[in-house]
């Protein structure tokens, strides 16, 4: 059986990052709820979408190993997902402003056979204290509206920030290579091995 991988995702941005591995694969958009269920946490939200993600897909794709991601930013202890208009990412980012704030993604490699390698992976971001007309620029230039958290990191974005913490700012784009990596290697696929010359 030859090797099949699917990004559980139609995200240019998380397509640009896997691209980095050389590993050829196919993106397919999954369809699920992504309501919060009462009572979950942050990690358990951002886990069980990824999961929900990667494991909807499987029945279209038996072959493949399905990367499921997903990224929210925790805002006193509650996700915060994608702002969808100009008004709401200025209200997400007047909230944010001046703060430290967590951001997790949760991932999941999901298996041919079903078996499931599973992480949440965190990052903090310290934001600068802006103006509201300093970021409502931000917003008019970079229309961050269908990000967590209303900005871009891989853009403008970074002027938000005063300091990154982390192990891998790939988070904030929504796919943690490191982690990716190592699920990858917990599953018996080594990626420099299936990467392409």
């Amino acid at each position: 059986m030859s090797f099949h991988l699917l990004l559980a995702s139609s995200s240019p941005y998380r397509a640009e990052l896997l691209k980095r591995l050389r590993i050829p694969f196919s993106q397919a958009s999954p369809d699920i709820d992504e309501t919060p269920l009462p009572d979950e946490t942050p990690q358990e939200y951002v886990l069980r979408l990824a999961r929900e993600k990667a494991r909807a897909l499987q029945p279209n794709h038996p072959e493949s190993w399905i990367i499921g991601s997903d990224q929210t930013c925790v805002v006193n202890g509650q996700p915060v997902g994608k702002a969808g208009t100009e008004a709401n990412a200025l209200e997400q980012l007047k909230r944010v402003k001046g703060q430290k704030i967590t951001f997790l993604t949760g991932l999941c490699l999901l298996s041919p056979t079903g078996d499931e390698y599973t992480l949440t992976e965190p990052f903090d971001v310290h934001f600068h204290d802006l103006s509201d007309e300093a970021l409502k620029r931000y917003i008019t230039i970079e229309q961050p509206l269908d990000c967590a958290g209303s900005f871009k990191v891989e853009g403008l974005g970074i002027t938000l920030f005063s300091a990154l913490e982390g192990r891998d700012m790939n988070v904030l784009i929504g796919l943690p290579m490191i982690g990716l990596c190592e699920l990858m290697r917990q599953a018996g696929l080594e990626p420099l091995a299936l990467a392409e010359a």
